[in-house]
């Protein structure tokens, strides 16, 4: 109930979203009409559509996403021809004629008094502005729509987006009823109902014409209300804390079991052991680590379960570390076999390519880590980077109830290098990334990021704090960008220590060359592990790359990746 409101809270703050700016005048077009009859059914039918296109995106793949921009076209052909009849009573009756569906009645009926106000047509025109309104996704949604593609369909997720979308409805529904008053008033003592008509008409032509041309998702995010996102993020802490540290259990008293240890048989693939069963396992005890190769905070926690398997493996401790992939890359098994040996994994690694183990844990985080006793029984957990003396604490626990004597010493000083060294959180003010249109925020660009097409972008004069864009001829999916021409860049703006990007070469795997630039000059003593000071890297496979990592004087800064050679292929920015 509580994950309800709060998503439910997500949606109303979607009419702070600059997104949701060009979606307005449809809404006020209806404001100086009854609410039951007109103000509902519009709000409705943006509400209905708006929650069938997010279920679409959260359980369909690309085509959904076409189904929305064909669906963006026919809205704005109708919206247009609605203020257009706004504007004229004569050039309504001559536009209302091909519309037979929608009524040659579609103006008298919005601006009529209220009299002959029509729920069935104000629901219609509701639908056409939900087609404008369903790609206005905030960081909250993005949160629900990722829960969706790793869990699939649900009733859970479809309860979720339902709240969401009455949010973003409720909110809509009082700037509506405030709005009427307004009108009401002006129309009271100025006689003003013509001239407020004709005004809407131009804002609703305004409006279109911004859509249309994409500046909803350039100049308008560019005008963004940060206070927007803080907000959503605040929630976000609350539904999701990505790096909180909720564990249970502890180094003393007695630690209350959470359920007995799943079935492992989901994996589809084993490194560094056979299959092994909680059967097999009976008698040790069990950290199952859920992380993914291209996960920074997987890698930073690392360095801590590599310690613990090698200090504690004599005295009975398994470490199974369970690969449940973010990227489609990650589930090719020659890929993870690569990371693993680089890495330096030699426990058990299960490949969990289908998220079967990671439901029968109930599981939502990257990385998690779970801590089962010799009985099998779920002891703790502990989700995100952090806590380790606890979680080393409650190991020895485990194992002392086991029998086991002699244990080494706790050493909490565990030594890591390059990207697995712990994040700088005092002063990162970034956050994590995508670059594929699916989960993409605070995209700068012109025009607005494109799917499924090979687009030229243009990169802005300047970025604001945490903007990003494009630059050269890219083609966007829903997890990346596909470099289509011979060299291309990435610019962000970010403020943090250190600057990751997870990239990868061309479908042929030719090696592509790339430098970096910070603030338009070679990164000199802050390039990162994957960088030389000049700023000249290469990517050879697709992993995270350590682009950035600056020593002192940690500010804002733009940085840049230019590659110089085609190909390249880049999923998403991670900060430390």
């Amino acid at each position: 109930m509580i994950l309800l409101l709060l998503v439910y809270l997500g949606g109303v703050l979607t009419i702070l979203s600059p997104c949701i700016l060009p979606v307005l005048p449809f809404v006020f077009a209806r404001a100086e009409q009854p609410f039951l009859r007109a103000g509902l059914p519009m709000l409705g039918g943006m509400a209905l559509t708006f929650a069938a296109v997010a279920s679409l995106a959260a359980v369909g793949g690309a085509w959904a996403v076409h189904i929305n921009q064909y669906g963006r076209v026919l809205a704005l052909m109708l919206l247009a021809a609605f203020a257009l009849t706004l504007l004229s009573k004569r050039l309504a009756d001559f536009i209302a004629k091909p519309f037979v569906s929608v009524g040659n009645r579609l103006v008298e009926g919005a601006s009529d008094g209220g009299n002959g106000a029509s729920p069935s047509r104000s629901f219609l025109l509701g639908i056409a502005t939900g087609l404008l309104w369903a790609p206005c996704a905030g960081p909250i949604l993005g949160l629900v729509l990722t829960g969706a593609a790793i869990s699939g369909p649900n009733t859970h997720t479809s309860l979720l987006l339902f709240a969401y979308a009455a949010g973003a409805a409720t909110s809509l529904g009082a700037a509506l009823l405030i709005g009427g008053k307004v009108f009401a008033l002006m129309k009271k003592s100025l006689g003003a109902g013509e001239w407020i008509r004709r005004a809407f008409g131009v804002a609703i032509l305004f409006a279109v014409v911004v859509i249309a041309a994409g500046w909803d998702t350039n100049v308008l995010t560019r005008l963004s209300l940060n206070s927007t996102n803080q907000l959503e993020q605040s929630l976000i802490a609350r539904i999701k804390p990505a790096q909180a540290a909720t564990s249970t259990g502890g180094a003393t008293g007695d630690v209350a079991s959470e359920g007995d240890l799943p079935s492992l048989a989901g994996a589809t693939a084993w490194l560094n052991s056979e299959p092994l069963t909680p059967q097999a396992l009976r008698g040790k005890v069990v950290l199952i680590d859920f992380w993914t190769y291209s996960c920074i905070n997987c890698l930073r926690t690392l360095p801590y379960v590599k310690s613990w398997s090698e200090k504690y493996k004599d005295a009975g401790l398994v470490v199974i570390g369970v690969h449940a992939p973010e990227f489609a890359f990650e589930k090719e098994l020659k890929n993870v076999q690569h990371a693993v040996q680089d890495l330096g994994v030699t426990y058990p690694v299960a490949l969990d390519n289908n998220f079967s183990i990671w439901q029968a844990f109930n599981n939502q985080y990257w990385p998690a880590h779970y801590f089962i006793d010799a009985q099998g029984r779920i002891r703790g957990h502990h989700f995100g980077e952090g806590n380790y003396d606890e979680s080393e604490q409650l190991i020895r626990k485990l194992l002392v109830e086991a029998g086991a004597k002699n244990l080494p010493a706790a050493d909490t000083l565990v030594k890591a290098s390059g990207i697995q060294v712990a994040a700088d959180n005092a002063d990162m003010q970034s956050p994590e990334t995508y670059v594929g249109y699916a989960r993409a925020d605070n995209f700068a660009a012109k025009p607005g990021l494109q799917a499924d097409q090979p687009t030229d972008y243009t990169l802005p004069a300047t970025l604001a704090l945490n903007q990003w864009g494009l630059q050269g001829k890219w083609q966007a999916d829903k997890e990346k960008a596909m470099l289509a021409g011979a060299t291309g860049k990435i610019a962000f703006r970010f403020y943090a220590r250190d600057l990751h990007l997870v990239i990868g070469p061309g479908a042929d795997g030719k090696p592509v060359r790339f430098r970096v630039l910070l603030d338009g000059q070679s990164p000199a003593d802050a390039h990162g592990v994957d960088t030389d000071e000049n700023g000249n890297g290469i990517v050879r496979e697709q992993r995270l790359y350590q682009l950035i990592r600056q020593s002192k004087d940690v500010r804002q800064h733009t940085f840049s990746i230019e590659f110089l050679d085609g190909g390249a292929q880049a999923f998403a920015f991670t900060f430390g």
